[in-house]
């Protein structure tokens, strides 16, 4: 394994860089490691409706930047006292989503230090039973890149205040709710822990004893610069398109939340976005574009869906439940 180090607090640029290590760095090594943090940030996941998600005029009041993952899951808030960590696998062998060979290294190295972690549900971290880390993965070609939350030391007033949560959600309540169901690992460590210290400890463990470190060169710095700007910091990536539609599906499965807004003219389905916090492994448009042009009928519907690789699209949700969520 390899650790990349980045002394970045940009989201923006630390998005940029897993994407370039993903897809156009070759370091010699199949594993790749990050641990970085960013100034106050509300991080939406791939497949969401932006201004659904956040409280926009908290956002912009407070100088809160707001960025879209690559990978799926839901949106979440993180500032100076969370961490980010992201492993990277190329040559990934495995088959869709998987968060067990990711998590697991992060649950050992707190129970090392005392902290009672598991991993629970479909991609938290608990201490007891709250919540601690959300987890997010994304597959290009063959390449993994998973990445995690850890709630350190975080202003869980202003995480509250950052997002607009759907009553689905375990948060929705209010900040009272959210002190009962979150929690920062240094509750559990000890008020002697900084967050440096933290997290020394989590790379003393993660590393494993490997003392492999790519520093950046000017060359990469310039190369993740223009996929930031280009990509991460445009107001197309962050917010998407906008379609008109007149029918809204949604419904919350064991592998996320679906909500399919379509354009439906004449019994045959014009237009077509998926939202969500799931998580897949395949190119969500494949399946907007398949619906396009089908009649609003269930046996039609039931033909697009059984053609397509379902699961590598919505983990853990079959088509079945899918074409319940589209039609009675």
């Amino acid at each position: 394994m390899i650790y990349v180090d980045s002394n970045s607090t940009s989201p923006y640029f630390n998005f940029a860089l897993e994407e370039y290590l993903l897809t156009q760095k070759d370091l010699g090594d199949d594993e790749i490691f990050l641990f970085w943090r960013t100034s106050p940030t509300v991080m939406v996941g791939r497949y969401q409706n932006t201004l659904a998600e956040i409280n926009e005029p908290y956002v912009k009041a407070n100088n809160v930047n707001l960025v879209r993952r690559n990978s799926g899951g839901g949106t979440i808030y993180t500032d100076m006292g969370a961490w980010q960590f992201t492993f990277i696998q190329k040559n990934y062998k495995n088959e869709g989503i998987s968060f067990s060979k990711f998590t697991t290294p992060v649950v050992e190295a707190l129970r090392a230090e005392g902290v009672d972690a598991s991993f629970s549900g479909r991609n938290d971290l608990m201490i007891g039973n709250r919540k601690f880390s959300g987890n997010a993965q994304y597959i290009k070609d063959n390449a993994m890149l998973h990445h995690g939350s850890l709630l350190f030391d975080t202003d869980i007033k202003s995480m509250v205040e950052a997002l607009s949560v759907s009553e689905e959600k375990i948060i929705a309540k209010g900040i009272k709710s959210v002190s009962q169901r979150v929690i920062n690992v240094k509750e559990a460590m000890g008020e002697g822990v900084t967050s440096e210290d933290f997290r020394d400890i989590m790379l003393k463990s993660l590393l494993k004893g490997s003392n492999k470190i790519y520093k950046l060169t000017d060359e990469d710095i310039k190369a993740i610069e223009k996929i930031s700007k280009e990509k991460f910091e445009s107001w197309e990536w962050t917010y998407g398109r906008n379609p008109k539609f007149n029918l809204e599906r949604a419904k919350r499965f064991k592998g996320g939340r679906v909500s399919f807004k379509l354009e439906v003219k004449n019994g045959t389905i014009e237009d077509c976005q998926i939202e969500g916090d799931f998580f897949g492994s395949g190119d969500i448009e494949s399946v907007e574009k398949s619906l396009i042009g089908c009649k609003y009928k269930k046996e039609d519907l039931k033909k697009v869906l059984d053609s397509l690789d379902v699961e590598s699209y919505f983990y853990k949700i079959t088509g079945d439940e899918l074409l319940e969520c589209l039609i009675d």
